[in-house]
């Protein structure tokens, strides 16, 4: 279906208010181009780029990117410091377009466990960024799900918190996302069918779209086509 006939079947107004995407197989997409992984994580932030850019034209309020686990630390030494100098790179270039289109940058995850430059990056960038409205982007850096949960219990505990007292929204306000809504849609690609430690709490009642596209593959029109199919879900809470 071409990129025209889908805008002529979506509902603007019934699209998701908070996109999560997990974005899988840069490598992959390098290897079968028999080109060094760093090739294909470049292919990936110009992906990011299309989506980051094509949430905006629609009004998406908040996108969520799964940029690195806390598990991606087992990969080479060279491919992470690679990963990291893309973060810092990307960080300081987007600065003034994100002040310029209204876009709230936040990361979640263990930021004290990365190098200094990429911390003061994503520090200023946010800071930069904090009363901008039109879009909020979270990008998840060495996060995972599970360990967000265990800090957001540790920020309770700290905190006096009885038993009696926990409820699952005061729990849910300690998240690294506590503020925000949790995702309608999340988008995986590269042909994994599952969600890998992200956002574990969020998307107990997220809509799924699997893609065996690589994220570099992704274009508008793809994006489009999961809108579509998000729209055409009866979304039940509760099951029945």
């Amino acid at each position: 279906m071409s990129e025209s006939e889908l805008l002529r079947q979506l509902d603007l107004t019934r699209l998701p208010r908070h996109l999560a995407v997990i974005m899988d197989g840069n490598r992959r997409w390098a290897q079968e181009r028999h080109l060094p992984a760093v090739f294909g994580h470049r292919a990936g932030v110009k992906a990011f780029r299309l989506v980051m850019e094509t949430c905006r034209e629609f009004g998406i309020p908040c996108l969520t990117a799964y940029a690195f686990s806390v598990e991606n630390w087992r990969r080479s030494e060279t491919e992470v410091r690679v990963l990291m100098q893309l973060f810092e790179q990307y960080t300081r270039a987007e600065r003034d377009k994100m002040v310029r289109t209204g876009i709230c940058f936040r990361t979640i995850g263990r930021l004290d466990e990365l190098p200094e430059s990429v911390r003061r990056e994503f520090v200023e960038t946010a800071a930069a960024t904090a009363q901008n409205r039109s879009m909020t982007l979270n990008l998840a850096v060495n996060y995972g799900g599970r360990d967000e949960i265990v800090r957001a219990a540790q920020r309770l505990l700290r905190q006096g918190c009885k038993p009696e007292e926990l409820t699952e929204e005061s729990f849910a306000r300690h998240l690294d996302t506590g503020d925000q809504s949790d995702p309608d849609l999340m988008i995986r690609t590269s042909g994994e069918v599952r969600i890998s430690n992200f956002l574990l709490w969020q998307t107990a009642y997220t809509e799924l779209y699997f893609t065996p596209l690589y994220w570099p593959q992704i274009s508008r029109r793809v994006l489009l086509e999961a809108f579509l199919e998000f729209q055409r879900r009866n979304r039940r809470y509760g099951g029945g």
